[in-house]
Parts: structure tokens; sequence; C-alpha cells
């Protein structure tokens, strides 16, 4: 694949940012939403390549979206498949906290898992712990089988988690098994890379998070040589009819090679607010600055971009 797209990728991730930017701690997660949602729509249609969304986040919590099976593009050149986000993390940046990003995968046709707009159970960990996991496995088992691979002991883990009701008895689990714990308001994408990241200080992000971002992320660690576990779990009926139409299984762990197929995939991110991965957009006195990171399946290479865009030049 072109490896060219993956640059023009980051400008469409750079143009949802800067756009979502404008928005950071003004309270209104809905206009946040929207401008990156229009900007990354904009700026893929200026590209030429066949696009299709195949993970259009925003349906589970009803916030503006790019739609599953939206076409954008050119309509000329190679046809690809897209999962976006083009705000992770929108309450944070609404609030102004951090941890903000735009996000997306992207690959051949067929290449990304059709997961529902809902949510799955998630378990993620870098190269070192690849093959060490098993989501189906108690907690304690899966820290002991990591920090075996990693060379830790156990209560020199530290395992990143949402901070949600649900997670209550699975925090109970690590602390009982003596490891350090993260938690996180928002923000499983740049959590689940973390841990395939050298100095992040994760080790290991798992609980119940977006389907969605499970897809990107998985991608993300393809590309950095790190393992994505996954099971679908459908908030409502509508998403568990989904599954089923769509020949998803409801208790099939599906691993990297599940959600991420082939050697062909791209990853491309962009900072709105500061956060472990990119830093946030600055404005400048002549526009913006932007941070982004570029990574491929094929060459295994991570690049982080950082960018000066003229005022009325960016997002546009």
């Amino acid at each position: 694949m072109d490896r060219n797209i993956v640059l023009e990728f980051v400008r469409v991730t750079e143009a949802a940012a800067i756009c979502a930017s404008k928005w950071m701690g003004k309270g209104d997660k809905l206009r946040a939403d929207q401008a990156a949602v229009d900007a990354m729509r904009r700026r893929f249609n200026s590209i030429d390549f066949r696009g299709r969304v195949v993970i259009g986040e925003g349906e589970k919590d009803e916030a503006p979206m790019l739609f599953d099976g939206e076409e954008l593009g050119s309509g000329s050149g190679m046809e690809i498949d897209l999962a976006v986000d083009p705000l992770e993390c929108t309450a944070n940046l609404s609030q102004g906290k951090p941890n903000a990003i735009s996000v997306l995968a992207a690959g051949p046709k067929g290449s990304l898992l059709d997961a529902p707009g809902s949510y799955a159970d998630q378990l993620a960990v870098g190269k070192e712990a690849r093959g060490a996991i098993d989501i189906r496995r108690p907690v304690g088992e899966n820290l002991v089988s990591v920090s075996k691979a990693l060379g830790k002991k156990v209560d020199e883990l530290t395992v990143m988690i949402l901070e949600r009701p649900r997670h209550e008895q699975m925090i109970k689990d690590v602390r009982e098994a003596g490891a350090r714990i993260r938690l996180i308001e928002h923000g499983t994408i740049t959590a689940a890379i973390a841990t395939a990241m050298p100095d992040s200080g994760v080790d290991i992000m798992m609980g119940i998070g977006g389907a969605p971002e499970a897809v990107i992320s998985a991608v993300a660690l393809k590309c950095l040589g790190g393992e994505m576990q996954a099971v679908l779990k459908p908030h409502n009926e509508k998403a568990r009819k989904q599954v089923v139409e769509r020949n998803l299984g409801l208790d099939k762990v599906y691993k990297t090679d599940d959600i991420a197929k082939g050697d062909q995939l791209m990853f491309a991110a962009t900072g709105i607010s500061d956060g472990p991965l990119l830093k946030g957009i600055v404005i400048t006195r002549l526009g913006y600055r932007t941070h982004s990171i570029a990574m491929r399946t094929k060459t295994g290479t991570v690049r982080y971009i950082e960018a000066h865009h003229h005022e009325g030049r960016g997002g546009k």
C-alpha cells in the first residue's frame, strides 16, 4: 500500500484535531465532536482513494459520527476500509482535561473487524508479553504470566483500567494479586497503545471499553508487535442483533489477527489535549502546532510528526 497515503491520513487527523481543539474546555462535547467529524470528512474527501467506513465511532452514545458504510475519498484509487474516531475522549476535551486525540486506522477491504458500535471486553499488552495473555483466564493468572514474560514481579506491574462501576471486581482482583493500577476517565486507545510503547510505565490494559476503539487499538498494537484480545459485549438489543447479522460471535475471543488482518494496515493519530502518547494542539501567533503519530504494519516504522499550520489553512 502506498506509504504516501499514510501521510495523507495524518493530515486528516490533524484537520480534525485542530477543529476540535477550538472547543477545549468550553463544556460542549457535541459541538467539539461535530467539528472533528466535519473536518475529518472534508479532508478524507480531498484524497484520491475509495474509502469505506467500517467502524464509525458515535453510535453507542448517539454522538455525531462518520457512519458505518459511508463512502469517503474522491472515488478513484485504492480501496480502503476505515475505522475512525474523530474525537477520542470527547468528555475530556470539553472539560479541558488531557488525553484527547483524533485517530484512525485503515487497511485493504475486509482487513478490519466489522464490530458494532457497542462495547468489548479488552486485554492488551506490548511485544514482550505477546502470547502471555488469555482473556478467558482469571485476572491474577494473566498478571503472573505477564510478569514472567516481562521479567518483573507482579507487584511491579502497572495495569491501566477505565474507572467505571463495572470494573469494581476487576480492580479488586488486580489489587489482591498485588499489581499497581492507573485508573483513567476515558481513552482506551491511548491506554492500549501505551502497553507497547517503551518507557510508558504501562504494562497491561484491561476492561470493557468501546468495540470501535478496540479495532483501532488492535491496528496500532499490530504495528508495534503487541497483542489485543477482545470479547464483544453488546449493550442493547440492537447491538446484539448487529453481532448476529455480521456473523460475529458473542463468546468468541477475537485476537489481534482476527481484528486487524494482514500486513497492509495503517494507523494515524493527532493529539488535541496533552496525553502520554501525543502532545496537544498549541495555538501560536501564526496558527496551530500539531503533534501526530503514523504507523504501518508493513514496515513497523513509527513516525512522530510535528507540524505548524498557518491560521486559515489547518483543518480547512
